[in-house]
C-alpha cells in the first residue's frame, strides 16, 4: 500500500510540474515555425496576393493612356482625272493632285484630366483590394497559426493525462487485489482511458485539417512536411476602442477601397458633365499638281461634334453616373460601420478573453489544484472514493485546456483587432 501511495504521489506532482507546458516532443524547438516566416512566405507565394498585386499593377497603367491625346492620324490622298488610273490628269489637270494630310481629333478640356482622375481612382481601389487582400491572408495565417498551437497544446495535455491516468489505474488494480477498493476503480480509470483515446483522434483531426489549410494559404505541396506552432503566449493589449476605433477610416484597407470607388465616380459624374460639350478635330492637307504648271494646295479644316441627342445618350449618362456615385457612397458608409461593428467585436472577445484568462490564473486552476491535493489525501485515508478523486482530477485539465482555448480567442482576437485597424499588436 505504501508503494501505491508513493506512486500516486508522484503521478500528482507530475500533474502540477507540468501544467502550463508544451509537450512537442517530435519537434525541437529549432524546428518551430516562425510566425514571421510563415507571413513572408505568403508574401512571395499566396497566388490570391500574387493577383490581386497583378489586378492592381494592370489598373495602375490605364491612367496614362486614358488621359493622352488620341494617336493623330496621317493620310495620303491621289486624286485622278480622265482615268481610273494612278497619278491619270496630273501634268495637264489642276483638279489631279497628290496630298499627303495630318489630322488630331481634341476632347472638350478637362476630359482627359477627368478620365486620367478616374481611372487613378480605380487604380488606387485596386490597390487597396490589393493591401486588403495580404491583410486577409496575414490574418488567416495568424488565426491558424493559433490555432494549430491549441491544438498541439490539446494534444500534448491528452497525451500527458493517458499517462497520468494509467499509473493511476495501476494504483487502483494494486488498491483492489488488496481489497481495500472495488472493480468498478479499475473499470472507470480503464473508461477514461478510453474516452481519451477518443478526444486525441478528434484533436488530431482537426490539426490535420489546420496544417491543410496552412499549406493551402502558403501554397505547399499537401505531402510538404508538417508544421509545427510555437508555445501560444499571451500578447499585451492596452488600447481602448476609441483609440482603435479612430484608426478605421485611414487603416482598413476595405474602407479605403471604398473611398477610392467613391473618389472615381464623383470623377465620372464630372465627366458626364462635360459630355455635354462638344470635342473637336483638326486636319490639315497639302495637295500637290504638277508644280510645273499648277500651284500647290493647302487645306486647313476645323471640325466638332455636336450633342444633339441628349435625351437619349448624355441625360442618361449623367443620371447613371450620379446613381453610381450615391451607391458607392452608401457602400462606403456601409463598410465603415460594418468595420466598426466587427471591431467592437473582437474588442470584446480579447478583453472578455483577458479577464478570463485572469480568472482562471489566479482563482479556478489553483481552486482546482487544491481540491484534488485535499481529494489525494481523503482517498488515501479512505475517506473519499476513486470516482470522485477521478472527477477531481478531470475538472483540473479541463480547466488548463479551457485556459489554452481562452488564449488562443484571445490572440486571435488580436488578429481580427490587426485586421481592421493596422495596427501592429503581433
Amino acid at each position: 500500500m505504501k508503494i501505491s501511495l508513493a506512486l500516486l504521489v508522484a503521478c500528482v506532482a507530475f500533474v502540477f510540474s507540468a501544467t502550463f507546458t508544451v509537450a512537442q516532443e517530435n519537434s525541437p524547438p529549432n524546428q518551430f515555425a516562425k510566425l514571421a516566416d510563415l507571413l513572408a512566405e505568403a508574401e512571395r507565394h499566396n497566388p490570391q496576393i500574387q493577383a490581386a498585386r497583378s489586378a492592381w499593377r494592370a489598373a495602375a497603367k490605364v491612367p496614362s493612356q486614358v488621359s493622352t491625346l488620341p494617336d493623330p492620324v496621317v493620310s495620303v490622298q491621289q486624286f485622278s482625272v480622265g482615268s481610273p488610273r494612278f497619278f491619270a490628269g496630273y501634268t495637264n489637270s489642276d483638279f489631279a493632285y497628290f496630298g499627303l494630310g495630318f489630322s488630331q481629333d481634341f476632347p472638350y478640356p478637362g476630359k482627359l484630366r477627368l478620365r486620367g482622375q478616374a481611372a487613378q481612382s480605380g487604380a488606387n481601389a485596386l490597390e487597396e483590394k490589393w493591401r486588403y487582400e495580404r491583410r486577409r491572408i496575414s490574418a488567416e495565417i495568424k488565426v491558424i497559426y493559433f490555432q494549430l498551437a491549441y491544438e498541439q497544446q490539446a494534444l500534448a495535455i491528452l497525451k500527458r493525462d493517458g499517462s497520468l491516468l494509467a499509473q493511476m489505474e495501476t494504483i487502483a488494480e494494486a488498491r483492489y487485489r488488496t481489497g481495500q477498493v472495488s472493480e468498478q476503480d479499475v473499470l472507470q480509470a480503464q473508461l477514461e482511458q478510453t474516452d481519451l483515446v477518443r478526444e486525441r483522434a478528434v484533436e488530431e483531426e482537426k490539426l490535420a485539417q489546420q496544417e491543410a489549410n496552412l499549406k493551402a494559404l502558403l501554397n505547399r505541396p499537401p505531402d510538404s512536411p508538417d508544421i509545427v506552432a510555437g508555445k501560444l503566449t499571451q500578447t499585451p493589449f492596452s488600447l481602448t476602442f476609441a483609440e482603435l476605433a479612430a484608426q478605421i477610416r485611414s487603416g482598413d484597407p476595405a474602407v479605403l477601397a471604398e473611398q477610392a470607388e467613391t473618389k472615381k465616380q464623383a470623377a465620372e459624374v464630372q465627366l458626364a458633365h462635360k459630355d455635354f460639350y462638344p470635342d473637336f478635330n483638326v486636319q490639315w492637307m497639302w495637295q500637290r499638281t504638277d508644280p510645273t504648271q499648277y500651284r500647290a494646295y493647302y487645306m486647313l479644316t476645323f471640325s466638332a461634334t455636336i450633342p444633339i441627342y441628349r435625351r437619349r445618350r448624355q441625360d442618361p449618362e449623367l443620371a447613371e453616373a450620379k446613381e453610381l456615385r450615391a451607391q458607392s457612397q452608401h457602400a462606403y458608409d456601409a463598410q465603415v460601420q460594418q468595420a466598426y461593428a466587427e471591431l467592437r467585436t473582437e474588442y470584446v472577445r480579447a478583453t472578455t478573453a483577458e479577464r478570463l484568462l485572469a480568472i482562471y490564473k489566479q482563482g479556478l486552476i489553483p481552486q482546482s489544484a487544491a481540491t484534488f491535493q485535499a481529494g489525494l489525501a481523503a482517498y488515501q485515508s479512505g475517506r473519499e472514493d476513486f470516482q470522485t478523486l477521478l472527477s477531481a482530477f478531470v475538472d483540473e485539465l479541463r480547466l488548463e485546456s479551457e485556459y489554452w482555448r481562452s488564449l488562443a480567442d484571445h490572440e486571435i482576437a488580436l488578429v481580427g483587432i490587426e485586421e481592421l485597424t493596422g495596427v501592429a499588436l503581433h
